[in-house]
């Protein structure tokens, strides 16, 4: 019975695609509501640690590209290391301390950002799969 279980969720390549597609389609979220509301708090903390403010407007290729590559899955590989440098880049702009606390109801303090940090790895090391709109599987 168990092994009949197993075989029947045995789908990698799904399971690629459920993880692209959430995490992609979560990200995205936070993307659009910065194209939408604006990205000045983010200018304001990339001056701060002494970068030229263009450098926040990257916070488009990791929030809104990226997403738009994993669930179309193109160029997943390279989409999700971008993905993963975001997600570092966001924690050492905003609070590095964070990763030494725990919030009011006991989580780690760097939980949301490493929840999107590992799915990345996650991504980068899986890759696309099967699921793709690219033919060419040397593009997903």
């Amino acid at each position: 019975m168990i092994a009949a279980f197993n075989r029947m969720l045995d789908k990698p390549d799904l399971g690629r695609l459920v993880l692209r597609v959430a995490f992609g389609g979560m990200m995205m979220f936070h993307g659009v509501h910065k194209a939408i509301y604006g990205i000045d708090n983010i200018v304001g903390m990339v001056v701060r640690h002494g970068m030229p403010a263009a450098v926040a407007y990257g916070v488009f290729l990791g929030e809104i590209v990226v997403p738009v590559l994993f669930i179309l899955g193109i160029l997943v590989r390279p989409a999700a290391l971008v993905f993963c440098f975001t997600m570092l880049f966001a924690w050492l702009i905003t609070n590095p301390g964070m990763i030494l606390t725990l919030d009011k109801v006991g989580a780690w303090g760097f939980e949301v950002i490493a929840v999107y940090l590992f799915a990345g790895i996650a991504i980068a090391l899986l890759g696309c799969g099967r699921y793709s709109v690219m033919r060419n599987p040397n593009l997903r």
